[in-house]
């Protein structure tokens, strides 16, 4: 018998190709990893395709990574199977996440008593492609006035589909006019109508299991230059709010690799979209965070194939209701208590304690990769194949510049002795 045990990580993608690059040459430079009983854990990869499948066929991937299924139903059945019947592990789960809707997340987050902004459902403005809509919307859909609802909410107001995805159909709405031209472009997509505040920062909040990052993002400026590599922008207590919301929203719904946006005034947090089946990782937007996001992606995945750690697809939405309605907690002691259940969860501690035992060289690892000509051969790949020629030498250097920021941060952080 092996002394080694092996896994393999399947991926599942769609368009990518530049984080999928890096994912794979970060975990070929893990070598064996030693679990706390001194076995050894051989990882690999592959690239999964998709083909017809009968129910009972084995899955060889111990753990996927889902960048697919939100909107193509075969992998998405596929993953449902492996969960139930093969006990894959999966980032994301596809029984929470199946329709991508932002609509439950609200809904979820409402209940446990977060500060989400006003928000209103609206019908269709097209019909919806099914021959019995007519005679239902003839007997039963109510008029009503769209204009008076936007009113009631208060200009400015966002208008956005129920389920997301990729700032589609998101229009600023700041007057009547605004609303009527939205929602006439809005054909057979479901929309919310939400209200915003005035506030000072824009933050996302990227979480891979028990890690987040909190950045301070610009939604007005290109992609390329989203992404602010601005450090401390957020009071202690806000940023600290954000870390707790974003994985608060993961383990409430299973999720282990999700993106969620707030609006920010002092100290009040406002989230206002954090279901992304899909989250932002490429390396033209996330430049300066992109090293950080993929050691983390490799980190989470280790962890959770060495350890043997199993999630259920049932939630235990009961824990998190009891503190909702606990008449004794006011805002910041639910915030603390959902924090608690959301690091148990994850098993922050036990994580963080692991990966300092059995995975302390992997920061070396990933600087030495991002430093090598492999990591710029990525970088020019994915520019070439971004934007257009005349803008090639451009952003070359725009995202060398920024990786190398991140280059000399690491550096002295490493030097420094700082962990994580």
């Amino acid at each position: 018998m092996s002394d080694i045990s092996r896994h393999l990580i399947g991926l599942l993608l769609g368009q990518e190709e530049d984080w999928p690059r890096a994912f794979e040459a970060i975990v070929s430079r893990l070598g064996p990893v030693t679990d706390a009983a001194g076995r050894s854990h051989e990882i690999t990869t592959k690239r999964l395709t998709v083909a017809p499948f009968e129910l009972t066929d084995p899955v060889a991937s111990d753990l996927v990574i889902d960048r697919l299924a939100y909107w193509y139903y075969v992998p998405r059945e596929w993953l449902k199977k492996a969960a139930l019947m093969d006990g894959t592990y999966l980032l994301n789960s596809p029984f929470t996440f199946q329709a991508m809707e932002k609509h439950s997340a609200y809904c979820a987050m409402l209940r446990l008593g977060l500060n989400i902004p006003r928000t209103v459902l609206v019908p269709y403005k097209n019909p919806v492609d099914n021959a019995r809509w007519a005679y239902t919307s003839a007997k039963y859909n109510e008029q009503f006035d769209l204009e008076a609802i936007a009113a009631d909410l208060g200009y400015p107001l966002y208008m956005k589909p129920f389920d997301g995805g990729g700032w589609r159909g998101v229009s600023r709405i700041d007057n009547p006019e605004d609303l009527r031209s939205a929602y006439d472009s809005s054909g057979q997509m479901l929309m919310h109508l939400q209200a915003t505040v005035d506030y000072e920062h824009f933050a996302r909040a990227l979480s891979i299991g028990p890690e987040t990052m909190v950045m301070d993002f610009r939604p007005d400026q290109p992609m390329h230059n989203r992404y602010a590599v601005t450090h401390d922008f957020l009071s202690p207590s806000a940023g600290d709010q954000a870390v707790t919301i974003s994985r608060l929203v993961n383990a409430f719904f299973r999720w282990e690799f999700n993106s969620a946006e707030m609006l920010v005034t002092g100290d009040e947090v406002y989230p206002i979209d954090y279901a992304n089946a899909c989250p932002d990782v490429a390396v033209t937007s996330l430049h300066y965070y992109f090293p950080w996001a993929i050691t983390a992606l490799v980190r989470w995945s280790t962890y959770a194939l060495v350890t043997g750690r199993r999630v259920s697809v049932d939630t235990d939405t009961a824990a998190y209701y009891a503190i909702a309605d606990d008449p004794e907690l006011d805002y910041a002691g639910r915030l603390t208590a959902y924090r608690r259940l959301a690091d148990d969860h994850f098993e922050t501690d036990r994580y963080w304690d692991w990966c300092a035992k059995h995975l302390a060289d992997l920061p070396g690892r990933v600087l030495d990769w991002v430093t090598s000509p492999d990591f710029d051969r990525m970088l020019v790949d994915t520019v070439r194949a971004t934007y257009p020629p005349h803008e090639h030498e451009q952003f070359l250097a725009h995202f060398r510049g920024l990786i190398g920021l991140w280059t000399s941060d690491e550096q002295a952080r490493l030097a420094g002795g700082a962990a994580g």
